[in-house]
């Protein structure tokens, strides 16, 4: 047979057929503990695709597994067939019906979803801790639910209307009349069998009954056969089964969702208790006085976050049995949040707590706890002995026994050795989950896992009558035990089904059902230990959506995972896979990494990946590349002078030739030296620029320009003044003066060399400039600023690579961006402003990084009555003078944000913080961004 990428050339495009060995490693993880290798990955960009990929499949009997974020949890995102990545281009999200449904294709992100409702005051009633990774494809086909929803507002009540692919190849949709006598008239044995398994079930009141109690809890083991009771029409029938069908029945492409009610005002309290019984005593009374939210954790669960900063102190010195509850109250006014917090007070007295109760209104402090919460299984995956696997069960039983489970599930883990294990969950639902660690590599554990697990079964579904699976999905993990949960004869319904609609077992086989008795203890996944960032990682993949790389090579979870399998293959001693997959590594892993930093913002465990790729990329330098950056920095008024020049040749040559010659004449010759840096047309020269000298009665700060400012500070706006003369321009509009340090030529934050790995370059310049900068302020007197935030990030960071003398002068200093200036020193002297009608931001990664992201915003609000920041505002990409040497890095980056702000029309301002991440989105959305610090001036006028 041919090869796979040659056949499927038949069905897509090569761009969206991947085949090399690096794809194929990068995506054979998801956030679960199988691995499974697939033979290609394709990224269908319509139904009729769809279509050919399953007529594809049948023809040469190669498997299909849909996969969306890959943040599934029991192994169905995986194959060894072909995975269909629906990732990039299946991100539509329409609100409709002025908020009352939203409709989305499964490409979407769930949080994107929220953020597009926001302004309707609604929201999606799924709401998963992984939400805002976690795309609409996963969240439909588990049949999420999350932390507020409960058994009312999942995936499948509140999913309206369904359009699906069945394996067939026919296209069905429930929001169209005619296709429900089209479905009959065109799938007769399907429609027929369902209305006979329908009769089956609603016949038997055994069978009725007990279909009923099972969906009173959360339940996501098998196929949703509540779908038999609840709907007539065959259409509707299967179209809620393939909620919770984990991609085994067929492709949703597109869901029209009800929306509910987004309460405006919200109060969060974390609660601590004795023990896990009066913590469960608690819950029914909470959830009676309105609790919109009941999160239990133990106190294992707690000591998993107690390194985290901002965390509060008593965490620390709860006693061993302690645990707690993060409750939330939640109203559309003040005046009924308030009755609601009320009512828990009048519950104190019964409650035995070790605190006082304290509840917060403010948002980002209730995004912090949310967060605590939502990050406790990966931060437990972070603690765990190297080459370990993190495993997280998830079962609900009634809540009056919940703290019986509780209770009998530690002494589980206690028989079972698992002495780390933690516990947390959904109590209001009584659904918890549980996190244990261990090895796979000897047959030891794995029968240790495997004789653990059969006790769990036994003791939720035999003593607590309970469900083995409240939400992350049947898989690979409980596929084994969905007759032990339902009895053989609801069992036999749903194998009858599978075999009705996928005959010949193609769509994502192994998951749901599967007759091999042992499939939870197979093809388990393989976490050796490889470095220390690495080996921190359970492949949770809440990095993903924030990278700029991910829809162009990989993501911090797929290099991950992609070091994991160099060393796999090393130890197996397949040196030709090895050595392809390391060179296909260089451009994928490495050159296209902008080495942000974003990535640990939101990784639970702040896994910050681009350091992982600044030390690979230190390590592969020689010592001649070492001493030649080592040169650069030790004479970087040359190169800076080199540098402004260069620019001021291409304007001329731009000026002669045309306005576009110059990026022309790069690519011309790019394409022939690819690591040449291509010509934007954003570049403009800082030209002539006056250094203000201190006053006596200076109340402002010390201004060092960044080195991006004195060679490229221009505006391409005419008439407009470059970055540095337009600073000295708001301090006088506002009072203020500065100086500028002597010999400012040559000083720089070290980021150019931070960022490429040149060690010994950036820890000459850091000291160098820190040097300077303290006889500047006058032994750091005075506060001194920069006016591009990626080089305060940079600087305020340098600490660690300082003499000790000059770390005594780095801690004597305040090093404070143009954010902070204009907020603290500006703002406060300005009276009368001609405020701009609505303006749109580009927040730079360093802004968030340094937790200036709101001041930053809050400053914008002040100059401007309307002020967006988009969704999908990240990082650019540029990294610096990346984008110029990878200008597909940026464009890729740049695209869902460009999209974004151009489908709002037009803004009378476009402002950002860094002159480079201002080029690389002029560039993508087609309006010229600026520095913030010009809004500041046209706001206070002449």
């Amino acid at each position: 047979m041919q090869h796979i990428g040659e056949l499927l050339l038949s069905v897509l495009p090569k761009e969206r057929i991947k085949t090399r060995l690096i794809d194929l490693v990068a995506y054979a993880s998801d956030a679960g503990f199988y691995h499974l290798q697939p033979k290609a990955v394709v990224q269908p960009v319509s139904v009729d695709e769809v279509i050919t990929l399953f007529q594809f499949s049948l023809k040469y009997q190669i498997p299909l597994t849909f996969r969306t974020g890959g943040t599934s949890l029991s192994g169905q995102s995986i194959t060894d067939g072909i995975l269909v990545d629906l990732s990039q281009y299946w991100d539509k999200v329409v609100v409709e019906n002025e908020g009352k449904q939203v409709r989305v294709q499964p490409g979407v992100i769930g949080a994107k979803v929220n953020h597009t409702l926001q302004g309707y005051g609604k929201k999606m009633g799924p709401d998963p801790s992984s939400i805002n990774s976690a795309m609409m494809g996963g969240i439909l086909s588990n049949n999420s639910s999350g932390m507020c929803c409960g058994v009312k507002h999942n995936s499948y009540h509140t999913t309206k209307y369904i359009r699906f692919v069945l394996p067939n190849g026919l296209v069905f949709s429930t929001e169209h009349q005619q296709d429900y006598p089209r479905f009959k008239e065109e799938c007769p044995a399907i429609y027929q069998q369902i209305i006979d398994l329908k009769a089956q079930i609603t016949a038997d009141e055994t069978i009725r009954n007990f279909i009923r109690a099972k969906y009173q809890t959360k339940n996501t083991v098998g196929y949703s056969v509540n779908a038999f009771i609840d709907y007539d029409e065959p259409l509707d029938i299967l179209a809620h089964l393939l909620i919770g069908a984990e991609g085994t029945l067929g492709f949703i492409a597109e869901a029209v969702l009800e929306t509910l009610d987004d309460y405006k005002e919200k109060s969060t309290s974390l609660l601590y208790f004795p023990d896990i019984y009066e913590a469960c005593k608690a819950i029914i009374p909470l959830t009676v006085s309105g609790a919109e939210a009941v999160e239990l954790m133990d106190r294992a669960s707690l000591r998993s976050i107690e390194h985290i900063k901002g965390v509060p102190d008593i965490l620390k010195s709860l006693p061993e049995s302690a645990s707690a509850l993060l409750i939330e109250y939640q109203a559309n006014t003040q005046e009924d949040l308030q009755l609601k917090i009320n009512q828990f007070f009048v519950l104190v007295p019964d409650l035995k707590l070790l605190n006082s109760a304290e509840f917060t209104n403010d948002p980002y402090q209730q995004d912090f706890l949310w967060k605590l919460r939502k990050g406790m299984f990966p931060s437990v995956g972070a603690v765990r002995a190297s080459g370990s696997t993190v495993i997280l069960e998830d079962i609900a039983v009634p809540v009056v026994h919940l703290g019986d489970a509780i209770s009998d599930l530690q002494v589980l883990f206690k028989q079972y050795q698992y002495e780390n294990a933690i516990i947390f969950g959904h109590a209001k639902d009584g659904n918890i989950h549980f996190v244990v660690t261990q090895s796979f590599n000897t047959p030891e554990e794995i029968k240790r896992y495997d004789s653990f697990l059969k006790d769990v079964v036994n003791l939720v579904i035999h003593k607590y009558q309970g469900t083995l699976k409240a939400e992350h999905g049947t898989g690979r993990n409980m596929v084994p035990f969905v007759a032990t949960e339902w009895g053989e004869d609801i069992y036999q319904v749903m194998k009858a089904l599978k075999e009705l609609i996928d005959p010949q077992n193609l769509l994502n086989p192994g998951v749901i059902i599967n007759a091999n008795k042992q499939a939870h203890i197979q093809h388990l996944k393989d976490l050796p230990s490889v470095e220390e960032e690495v080996d921190k990682c359970m492949e949770c993949g809440y990095c993903e959506y924030i990278c700029p790389s991910r829809n162009i090579t990989l993501t911090p979870r797929q290099r991950i995972v992609v070091r994991r399998e160099l060393v796999n293959l090393r130890d197996k001693r397949e040196y030709q896979k090895h050595q392809e997959l390391l060179q296909q590594f260089q451009y994928d892993g490495m050159d296209t990494c902008a080495v942000d930093g974003l990535c640990a913002t939101a990784c639970p465990v702040e896994i910050n990946t681009g350091d992982l790729i600044k030390r690979l990329r230190r390590e592969s330098h020689n010592r001649f590349a070492n001493n030649t950056a080592l040169w650069v920095a030790k004479n970087f008024a040359l190169a800076e002078t080199f540098a402004g020049l260069g620019v001021k040749v291409g304007e001329g040559f731009n000026a002669a030739f045309g306005k576009s010659s110059m990026r022309n004449f790069t690519q011309a010759i790019k394409k022939q030296i690819p690591s040449f840096p291509l010509w934007s047309n954003q570049l403009k020269s800082t030209g002539k620029t006056a250094i203000f000298k201190q006053k006596e009665d200076l109340s402002g700060v010390v201004y060092a320009p960044t080195c991006i400012s004195r060679t490229m500070g221009g505006s391409v706006e005419k008439g407009k003044k470059n970055i540095i003369s337009t600073m000295a321009a708001i301090s006088e509009k506002a009072g203020l003066s500065f100086i500028i340090p002597e010999e400012i030529d040559g000083l720089c934050c070290g980021q150019i060399f931070s960022s490429k790995g040149y060690q010994d370059a950036y820890q000459y310049t850091s000291n160098k400039t820190i040097e300077k900068l303290w006889a500047a302020t006058d032994g750091g007197r005075l506060p001194v600023m920069l006016d591009i935030s990626s080089c305060t990030y940079t600087l305020q960071g340098c600490r660690r690579v300082l003499t000790e003398a000059n770390k005594l002068k780095f801690d004597a200093l305040k090093i404070i961006d143009s954010i902070d200036y204009i907020a603290d020193y500006i703002i406060p002297r300005l009276n009368n402003i001609n405020k701009k009608r609505n303006i749109v931001l580009h927040p730079v990664c360093s802004l968030k990084k340094m937790g200036l992201q709101q001041k930053f915003i809050k400053v914008a609000q002040f100059f401007a009555d309307e002020v967006t920041v988009p969704f999908s505002a990240g990082c650019c990409g540029m990294a610096g003078d990346r984008g110029f040497l990878f200008p597909e890095l940026t464009a890729s980056a740049t695209l869902p944000e460009a999209q974004e702000v151009n489908a709002c029309g037009t803004f009378d301002g476009y402002y950002s913080s860094g002159k480079t991440c201002e080029i690389a989105i002029s560039e993508a959305v087609g309006h010229n961004y600026e520095s913030i610090v010009y809004l500041v001036d046209e706001c206070l006028g002449e």
